[in-house]
């Protein structure tokens, strides 16, 4: 995270006007009349995958959309002493670079021009700088925490230094589900990703070809490699594969890395590149923005920001940002390390409506200290919500597992796991997504101005967005049996409503238990199973019932149809059974019929007769069977023209 700083090497500007002095102006436009693009033609500016997301969400494509209109890029191309750097669609801006007070003149009095804002001076020149460290925050070789919690050997993934800040989330929940981002794009925004093509931590994302692209909104060269290396360590936190070293909470997903931020300087026009990166975002169809920057003190104090302009709609990086999630995309950013300083608050972008705001605690979940808090006269909740940011787990340029502290740090390790999230629910827009990450929070009932919401669960998390989908394709009605008459088989669909074991049981009409099923279950997890054989059954009205030891639940269903005997004139039912079992003939001659049951010893439990005509069907259902131990028996049957013995169990 940024903070004001003073070059250690000293160079002065000596300008005889305003334009001279900034050299960098934005140019605001009045409206994109004669624009040679139209919305309803997207395909020309918009990447099939960001059309997709606007699709699938229902995002309208408006006039924000559209390209600067190209005749006036031209026109302003065509002023001497005039380079155009960059363009912002959304804001309908032009970037450029002049020293000449008469060029900026003329293109003020272009029609099409609503004014200019001084926004940088000239670049101080050819890098290396010399600067303090912008983004004040410790990396060490030295791990800072204490009995730092020990993996279980049942997780998918083998953390090593970094399951603590995986699992102060249960992240490791959505990642043993196999969400670990497939699929899901993420834009990372910063400073630079020096190295991030040679070390370690790194080789799954390169090697899979998931990074998908580098742009500079700085140097405008594309290459980021070897830029500042707070990007790579932000990124490291998400993506890296490093089994039993680091692990990051996106393991699996694929990356865009934009460098917007010049650290040799600190002045507005970062501000403008952060929109145009996260327009740059939108249009290649990433799926989330994960910022570690913030803005509030400049080198040039007359364009600090006041407390009073972070609200949430003032400050063009905010806005930016907000039309970013207006997109569709879901954003997070570091809260900044302003908490013991002077300035104490969160910082730009962050300040956003639509900006998931990201402070620090470390492994235990006690605040930092350098955290920043939220503004006591804006009654919104910002910092939203908190994650690891002190001691937490990155990549080293030696190849091994460093630490770092600062909210640049627990801002993308919460990213990575909203992506998991997000993979598991793709039918929710961002703002659902974000929605359920606060409900999880430990303090979401009492939010403050230091944790917000507090640390996010994602089991938690997932199993709200997963009762929400369950709701919608079960209602409340969470156990089904189908279908109803059935002739021989039940299907049995059912929503876990706790961890645990779940007891599934098909009763017949007098209350006997004919089946019994015994299934391990998770909340919110749908399960299905079924009852098979069942055409002997008896007609009439059966139950399924769910017991999982808090929740009962039963479901009827009709048995119309009689017995199948095309196989035996005798059936008996169901083997094995459990407190009763059934015995149905077709007579096989008129007369009188005797059925008993013995033990495996011969001795005589119980018996019934029967006068019965040709091809009759009758049936009984021994009652002795209720009492019987466990082990085997035989049902005799004789009518003294046939005999027939069956074996039947009792479990």
């Amino acid at each position: 995270m940024k903070k004001y700083f003073t070059f250690l090497v000293f160079i002065t500007f000596i300008f005889t006007d305003l334009s001279a002095q900034f050299s960098r102006q934005v140019i605001q436009l009045r409206n994109k009349s004669f624009n040679s693009f139209s919305i309803s033609n997207p395909s020309q500016f918009l990447s099939a995958r960001a059309m997709q997301r606007r699709a699938r969400y229902g995002i309208a494509i408006d006039s924000t959309d559209l390209p600067i209109t190209k005749r006036y890029l031209d026109s302003i191309r065509s002023v001497p002493n005039v380079q155009v750097i960059s363009v912002s669609r959304w804001l309908n801006q032009v970037l450029i670079r002049t020293t000449d007070a008469n060029a900026l003149a003329r293109i003020n009095n272009f029609p099409f021009v609503q004014g200019a804002s001084a926004i940088a001076p000239v670049p101080p020149g050819i890098p290396p700088f010399t600067y303090s460290d912008k983004f004040n925050e410790t990396i060490t070789t030295t791990d800072p925490a204490t009995n730092r919690p020990q993996q279980i050997a049942a997780d998918t993934l083998n953390y090593g230094n970094s399951y603590a800040q995986v699992h102060i989330h249960e992240g490791e929940f959505l990642h043993n589900k196999n969400f670990m981002g497939q699929g899901m794009v993420i834009a990372v925004l910063d400073a630079g990703f020096q190295s991030y093509k040679t070390i370690t931590a790194f080789d799954s994302v390169r090697l899979q070809g998931r990074i998908l692209g580098e742009r500079d909104f700085v140097a405008f060269d594309n290459s980021v490699n070897e830029d500042h290396s707070h990007g790579m360590q932000c990124l490291s936190i998400i993506c890296a594969n490093w089994p039993g070293r680091m692990v990051g909470t996106a393991p699996a997903a694929s990356f865009w890395l934009i460098r917007t931020e010049d650290v040799a300087t600190e002045y507005p026009v970062e501000e403008f590149n952060y929109v145009v990166g996260a327009e740059f975002a939108d249009s290649a169809g990433a799926d989330l923005i994960t910022c570690s920057l913030g803005y509030n003190t400049f080198d040039d104090a007359q364009f600090n920001h006041t407390y009073a302009q972070l609200n949430g709609n003032t400050v063009s990086a905010t806005i930016g940002a907000d039309l970013a999630a207006k997109k569709g995309m879901l954003l997070t950013n570091s809260a900044g390390n302003e908490g013991n300083k002077s300035w104490q608050y969160i910082t730009v972008p962050s300040d956003a409506d639509s900006v998931v705001c990201v402070g620090a605690v470390n492994t235990s979940g006690i605040i930092a200290g350098f955290s920043s808090r939220g503004i006591p006269s804006d009654p919104r909740i910002k910092p939203n919500v908190v994650s690891v940011g002190v001691g937490t787990v990155l990549a080293g340029f030696n190849n091994q597992p460093t630490f770092g502290n600062g909210t640049s740090f627990s801002n993308p390790n919460l990213n990575g796991l909203i992506a998991c999230l997000w993979q598991a629910f793709p039918e929710y827009n961002n703002k659902k997504i974000m929605d359920a990450v606060y409900q999880s929070s430990d303090r979401f009932a009492n939010p403050d101005k230091t944790y917000g919401y507090g640390i996010p669960n994602f089991k938690k998390a997932y199993r709200l967005l997963k009762k929400q989908r369950n709701d919608a394709g079960f209602g409340t009605e969470w156990l089904k049996a189908n279908p109803s008459p059935f002739k021989d088989t039940i299907r049995v669909d059912f929503v876990g409503q706790k961890d645990g074991t779940a007891i599934i049981q098909l009763i017949q009409p007098n209350g006997s238990i004919s089946a019994e099923k015994s299934i391990t279950i998770e909340e919110q997890e749908i399960y299905s199973s079924r009852f098979l054989n069942l055409g002997n059954f008896l007609p009439g009205t059966y139950t399924v019932r769910y017991n999982d030891g808090t929740n009962i639940k039963t479901v009827s269903l009709q048995k119309l149809s009689g017995f199948d005997f095309t196989k035996d004139w005798m059936l008996v039912f169901p083997v094995p059974f459990r407190s009763q079992f059934t015995v149905a003939v077709k007579a096989p001659v008129a007369g009188t019929a005797t059925v008993r049951l013995i033990n495996a010893t011969g001795q005589l439990l119980e018996s019934f007769t029967k006068q019965a005509a040709l091809n009759e069907v009758y049936s009984y259902q021994f009652k002795t069977g209720r009492i019987l131990s466990a082990g085997v028996y035989y049902v005799e049957y004789s009518d003294g023209v046939n005999k027939k013995v069956k074996r039947v169990v009792r479990q």
